[in-house]
């Protein structure tokens, strides 16, 4: 399972750009630090690790973006320390991804939630698709900001527990794969129309019904669809699309997948 997919990891900053810097502590080291911490885990776990950069090495965003494509990686998972203007205002981890939906927000999620849970204060998984690394990378991304380099305490936390905290982005990245190669049962089903108008819908379902049809009705990307039967067999979906053609319904059929 773990050992069929690849993982690129991004110690973020590096070279001749340390990142944010309090007190003569540079960003680009505590970075480094956790992510070679992380690889160490996921590689036990029989994953394929690849990184951007295994020592203080410079590299622009894109730059980090096109070895990650080049890589041919699974996942990419970027590590930073955040800051605030002024110093010890602020305080917790934080998970950044390009847009919401898809295996970017699972794994930014599974990630976060493993962080939180070793005591840093939860600041949510928030979209940033300013960021050259979460837009310009081709697979799932996330950057993982793993406290304030300007929080004293947050500085504890991580150098106490830096093995905590790498077993716990390490256990969220291993969640997310897990999730994704549960089996999958595909099944069938056939849509007669999307409406804007939830009245309109309920219109067409109620007919539906009084026929015996196994008739039901989602909202979906802003529509009101009506759907009729959940059909394992290809066969039996398209005997009851052609029914509902003789009936006089325009039909589309739909594809799903249910997880377990």
């Amino acid at each position: 399972m773990a050992e069929s997919k690849r993982v690129i990891l991004d110690a973020g900053h590096g070279g001749s750009d340390p990142g944010a810097v309090y007190f003569g502590r540079q960003e680009k080291e505590d970075n480094l630090r956790l992510a070679l911490a992380v690889g160490s885990l996921l590689a036990a776990d029989g994953v394929d690790v690849t990184y951007t950069r295994v020592e203080d090495t410079g590299q622009s965003p894109a730059e980090k973006a096109e070895i990650a494509n080049r890589s041919g990686a699974d996942y990419f998972v970027s590590f930073h320390r955040n800051a605030m203007p002024v110093p010890g205002t602020a305080s917790g981890a934080q998970v950044l991804i390009y847009e919401n939906g898809g295996e970017s927000e699972a794994l930014a999620k599974n990630v976060q939630q493993k962080l939180t849970g070793t005591g840093l204060a939860d600041l949510g998984v928030i979209e940033r698709p300013d960021l050259i690394v979460l837009r310009q990378t081709q697979m799932p991304a996330i950057l993982v900001e793993a406290g304030f380099i300007d929080n004293d305490a947050d500085n504890r936390k991580f150098d106490e527990d830096l093995e905590e905290i790498a077993k716990a982005v390490a256990g969220g990245i291993l969640e997310t794969i897990r999730e994704t190669a549960r089996p999958q049962t595909v099944y069938y089903q056939v849509q007669i129309g999307a409406y804007v108008d939830r009245e309109t819908a309920q219109q067409v379902l109620n007919r539906l019904t009084v026929l015996g049809l196994p008739a039901f009705m989602i909202y979906q990307n802003g529509y009101y669809k009506v759907r009729v039967g959940a059909f394992l067999n290809l066969d039996n979906a398209a005997r009851m699309e052609k029914y509902l053609r003789e009936l006089g319904y325009s039909t589309y059929m739909v594809r799903e997948a249910a997880v377990y």
